[in-house]
């Protein structure tokens, strides 16, 4: 009697293990949110531009020598910054060019960014045809008109509940730096002072969030430009400046993104308020800081190179060449070209980002925390 009774339990332990060890299973698999949508320039474009006549390509050899995919249209050697935080968010695929698309694959997001595109409309334009944060958002728009027809049939609360589980990534304002404000081609640097332009783009930035939150986006990360004035093309470019663990920066540059980054910041804590966007939640990715942080402490993430790029150095090729040689060992330059961070700087931002309580990476919370909510 007690070996039957033994061996009851011993099926009804197996049993639990078997059923456990499936829910255990599935809860890895299963994304921590239902989308993510991604708005953004090349930092994190993945190959939007592939189609465009445009300069701002990366659909090319060295790009992606270090994807899993090969060349797809980064602008790094591997992953970017979004790639990596999908895969923390539990995504088990990469998140989709807009253009690329199919079937279901739309209700686990899209990726809208695109290479030398800015805040404003004209930013990147000398280089070619691109998709501003404007016409980016109104691709959301149509995403969520296909969503609600195809998924939902209509249903509002439906939709929303979805939406609500989402998360949106926007990184812009570099380009209105780089291609536009600093650009002699453009008159923005005669019409505005620092100040003004960066209170003119937080305005039009304002406008397209708002919009955002209006086309049913309620968790927002946005990320604000990183340290322009210490990219290898403007150590390159520039002998003057305060130095950088070595390197001469260009500070007038980053004390104009300042001023951006600090009014970014507060538009974070004005929308959080929740008088204007309610039921919204913004977190504010300080990438100036975290770039700063790479640049000045870079031997103790293991970075030995941080004013130099991998491939694409030298004062006119700010890119790497078709079939030009990179350096060795990616995982010890911060930089991949002149202008863009290796697939090893920005699994550190990620990470930080995502894990991190500190400030300095995410601001008021994490994106994990974000994510939870």
């Amino acid at each position: 009697m007690s070996s039957l009774v033994e061996l009851v339990l011993l099926v009804l332990v197996a049993f639990l293990w078997l059923i456990a060890t499936r829910v255990c299973s599935q809860s890895q698999l299963e994304p921590q949110v239902h989308g993510l949508f991604i708005f953004g320039d090349s930092l994190i474009d993945n190959g939007n531009n592939n189609d465009l006549p445009t300069l701002a390509k990366a659909n090319f050899w060295p790009y992606g020598i270090d994807f899993p995919q090969g060349t797809t249209g980064r602008f790094t050697n591997g992953r970017t910054y979004v790639d990596i935080l999908a895969q923390l968010l539990g995504f088990p695929d990469y998140i989709p060019t807009y253009s690329r698309i199919q079937g279901r694959t739309i209700l686990r997001g899209a990726n809208y960014a695109s290479g030398a595109a800015g805040i404003r409309n004209e930013s990147g334009k000398l280089l070619g045809a691109n998709v501003p944060m404007r016409e980016q958002v109104a691709r959301f728009g149509r995403t969520v008109q296909v969503i609600s027809r195809r998924y939902f049939r209509g249903d509002y609360s439906e939709l929303m509940g979805y939406l609500s589980k989402c998360i949106i990534v926007s990184g812009l304002g570099s380009n209105d730096y780089l291609n536009n404000y600093f650009m002699p081609h453009y008159s923005t640097s005669t019409v505005y002072t620092p100040k003004a332009f960066a209170a003119s783009l937080l305005e039009d930035y304002s406008s397209q969030l708002t919009a955002l939150y209006k086309f049913g986006a309620r968790k927002i990360i946005v990320a604000g430009v990183g340290q322009i004035g210490c990219m290898p093309y403007q150590v390159a470019q520039y002998s003057t400046g305060r130095n950088c663990n070595g390197s001469r920066c260009n500070e007038e540059y980053n004390n104009a993104v300042d001023l951006f980054n600090t009014g970014l910041r507060k538009l974070v804590d004005r929308f959080n308020s929740g008088h204007e966007l309610p039921g919204s939640k913004f977190v504010y990715i300080d990438l100036n800081q975290a770039s700063k942080d790479l640049i000045l402490n870079g031997a103790s993430y293991g970075f030995e190179v941080v004013d130099k790029a991998c491939c694409g150095v030298g004062k006119t090729n700010g890119l790497c060449l078709p079939l030009q040689q990179p350096c060795n060992d990616r995982t010890k330059y911060l930089f991949w070209d002149s202008f863009h961070p290796t697939e090893a700087a920005n699994i550190v931002v990620a990470n930080k980002s995502f894990y991190s309580n500190s400030p300095s990476y995410a601001y008021p919370i994490s994106i994990h925390q974000l994510a939870m909510l």
